[in-house]
C-alpha cells in the first residue's frame, strides 16, 4: 500500500490511497494533529456506536463479511474489558473497510465512508474541512483523467487517418464493390478494430444505445482512457499489416490478441482508466467495474465472436 496521493487539512497531511478502485484515507494521519495521538483509533473502535456503525457498513458493501462472527463482537461491546484493534477486526469478520499496514508509508486506513465518521467523532469541524479537501483533490483527478482522455482521443483520431490512408491506397484498389459503395471497406477494417477492443461492432454499439447515438455520440466517444491508448496502437498496427498483404481473418486474430494483452496490461498498471467516461463533465462512474463492460454485457448481452 503506498499513499501516492495526499491532502491537507488544518496544516495535517494526511494520506490518501486506492484498494480495489476506493479511496482510503489515513486515520493514523489524522490522529497526528490531535491529543492522545494513535491511541484515539483503539478508543474509537472501543465505541459501541462505532463497531456497530462499521458491521453495518460491511453488510452493506461486503458480501464476504462474516456477521455471525460480528454479532459475537457485538455482544462484548459496551464492557470495560472490551478491546479490538484494526488487525483483530479485520482479521475475525473479513472486513475491508479498514485495512492496517506497519512500516513505511503505514498506517490505519479506512474507506473515505469509514473516515469522515472517523473524524467526525474526533471534532465535526474537522470532519467538514476533510470533506471539503478530498473532494477538492477528486475534482483535481476528474479534470485530470478528462484531459488525459481528450489527448489519447486526439492520438487516437490521428492515427485513424493513417488507417484510412492505408485502406485507401491498398484495400480499395483491390475492393470488388463498386465506388459507391467502397465507403463498405472503410466501414469494415473500422469494426475490425472496434470489435478487437470493445467485443462489438459500431452499429451494434447504436442499437444498444439511441439515446447517445441521437447525441451524436458514437462508440468510441464513450471508451475508457485504456481503450483508447489501445485502439490507438491497434489502428497503427493495422495500418501496416494493411501495407504487407496480410490477410484480413489473420490480421483480426493479431489485432484481437494484441488488445487483449494490452488491455490487461493497464487494467493492472492503471485500474482507474479502465472505467468508463460519462460526460465531458464527468469522467469516472463509481459503479461500474473493470469487469463489467456496461455496453457489452447489460446491454448487448453477447458479444461478438471471432
Amino acid at each position: 500500500m503506498v499513499k501516492n496521493k495526499q491532502i491537507i487539512v488544518n496544516d495535517i497531511n494526511i494520506g490518501v490511497t486506492s484498494i480495489a478502485n476506493d479511496d482510503y484515507i489515513c486515520l493514523t494521519d489524522i490522529t497526528k494533529g490531535f491529543e492522545n495521538g494513535s491511541a484515539l483509533v483503539e478508543n474509537w473502535l472501543r465505541n459501541k456506536n462505532t463497531v456497530e456503525f462499521l458491521g453495518v457498513w460491511e453488510q452493506l458493501n461486503n458480501s464476504d463479511f462474516n456477521s455471525l462472527e460480528f454479532e459475537g463482537i457485538m455482544e462484548q461491546t459496551g464492557l470495560n474489558r472490551f478491546h479490538i484493534s484494526v488487525k483483530k477486526w479485520v482479521s475475525t469478520t473479513n472486513a475491508k473497510g479498514l485495512t492496517s499496514k506497519t512500516g513505511r508509508n503505514g498506517g490505519t486506513f479506512a474507506h473515505k465512508d469509514i473516515a469522515f465518521e472517523f473524524a467526525a467523532w474526533i471534532s465535526p469541524v474537522f470532519k467538514l474541512y476533510l470533506i471539503k479537501e478530498f473532494q477538492r483533490l477528486k475534482d483535481v483527478e476528474s479534470n485530470s483523467n478528462n484531459r488525459e482522455w481528450d489527448v489519447k482521443r486526439l492520438i487516437s483520431k490521428a492515427n485513424y487517418r493513417l488507417h484510412t490512408d492505408a485502406v485507401k491506397s491498398y484495400i480499395l484498389p483491390k475492393s470488388n464493390l463498386p465506388i459507391s459503395k467502397q465507403g463498405i471497406e472503410y466501414a469494415i477494417e473500422s469494426d475490425l478494430l472496434n470489435v478487437a477492443v470493445f467485443g462489438f461492432t459500431a452499429k451494434q454499439w447504436q442499437e444498444s444505445n439511441p439515446e447517445l447515438h441521437l447525441k451524436k455520440q458514437n462508440i468510441r466517444d464513450s471508451a475508457s482512457i485504456n481503450e483508447l491508448a489501445v485502439l490507438s496502437n491497434l489502428e497503427s498496427a493495422n495500418s501496416e499489416l494493411i501495407k504487407e498483404g496480410i490477410e484480413k481473418t489473420v490480421r483480426f486474430k493479431k489485432l484481437k490478441d494484441m488488445a487483449s494483452s494490452q488491455l490487461k496490461i493497464l487494467r493492472v498498471a492503471e485500474p482507474i482508466k479502465s472505467l468508463k467516461r460519462l460526460s465531458d463533465e464527468t469522467y469516472l462512474d463509481a459503479e461500474l467495474s473493470m469487469s463489467n463492460n456496461v455496453y457489452s454485457q447489460k446491454k448487448i448481452g453477447k458479444k461478438v465472436e471471432d
